[in-house]
């Protein structure tokens, strides 16, 4: 079986929870209406950021995708860095109008 490692990233509501919750119902492994599957936090939820990376899998035509869900506010620089070291690739989502924010290009 293949496996690939991926995490999202971006600024602060930029899209990756939406895109994650998006991935994870294409595959089936949510229902239609459920969202911010990711955000399980409380605090998280209140504030509709993610502020604790988190990570889920599902398969995609026979491969096993682990995905994780990063913070994307400046504060938790930290922690991107430290999931960048434990996955093969990157999906980098960046606002057509905002353009790359700070912190999106340090990491």
């Amino acid at each position: 079986m293949e496996i690939r490692n991926i995490a999202i990233i971006a600024h602060v509501d930029h899209g990756k929870t939406t895109l994650t919750d998006a991935m994870m119902r294409q595959s089936g492994m949510v229902s239609a209406d459920d969202t911010k599957s990711m955000d399980s936090n409380a605090l998280e939820q209140e504030r509709g950021i993610t502020i604790y990376a988190k990570n889920a899998s599902f398969f995609y035509k026979g491969t096993k995708v682990n995905i994780v869900d990063t913070p994307g506010h400046a504060d938790f620089g930290s922690e991107v860095e430290r999931i960048l070291r434990s996955i093969d690739s990157v999906l980098l989502v960046v606002d057509a109008q905002e353009g790359p924010m700070p912190q999106t290009k340090f990491v």
